[in-house]
């Protein structure tokens, strides 16, 4: 780094001060992790498995871990919000643009009103596993565009506590905020 870019830095910093005095911690809040393991993960109809890590029902946000195995195909779908996807393993692309593999380490935008069917290739050599930070509705359509179903984050949590359920699992660490 050049001094100059380094004073122009330094001096970005410093008119960044913000408020005097000291910060209150009389109302700080402990921050919630959540381990791989703490969590279930549920299987669902399409063969596909998930673990609801938060929702926001106030915000309609969702997050979501995935497990795809090799072959695995979506229903085409949109986003009635933006999505952010991070891929920890395996590959899978949009069946509408074949060329652009997300692979492990990588990072998609989905800007709201895209629309794609989430694919996992035949030879897939392992599971796909990605987490979906999920703004708004995923509507579902069939090849016409005709809405076949919705799922918000309220249809997610109420799906995840009845399959968790309904397979033994306990749901009871998930995030939900009100």
């Amino acid at each position: 780094m050049t001094d100059q870019n380094q004073a122009e830095l330094s001096a970005l910093f410093q008119s960044m001060g913000g408020a005097e005095g000291p910060v209150s911690m009389e109302h700080a809040r402990e921050a919630i992790l959540i381990e791989r393991e703490d969590l279930p993960y549920i299987s669902l109809p399409d063969g596909s498995q998930v673990q609801l890590l938060q929702v926001d029902l106030t915000n309609n946000l969702w997050i979501v871990r995935s497990r795809f195995k090799p072959g695995f195909c979506v229903d085409t779908h949109y986003h009635t919000g933006t999505v952010y996807a991070f891929t920890e393993s395996g590959e899978w692309y949009y069946k509408e643009y074949p060329k652009l593999i997300n692979k492990a380490g990588s990072y998609l935008f989905e800007p709201a009103q895209s629309v794609h069917t989430l694919t996992v290739a035949d030879n897939a050599t392992e599971d796909a596993v990605v987490t979906f930070v999920i703004n708004g509705c995923n509507v579902n359509v069939d090849d016409k565009g005709n809405v076949t179903s919705i799922i918000d984050a309220q249809t997610i949590l109420k799906i995840y506590q009845t399959l968790c359920q309904a397979q033994g699992m306990n749901p009871d660490g998930v995030i939900v905020i009100e």
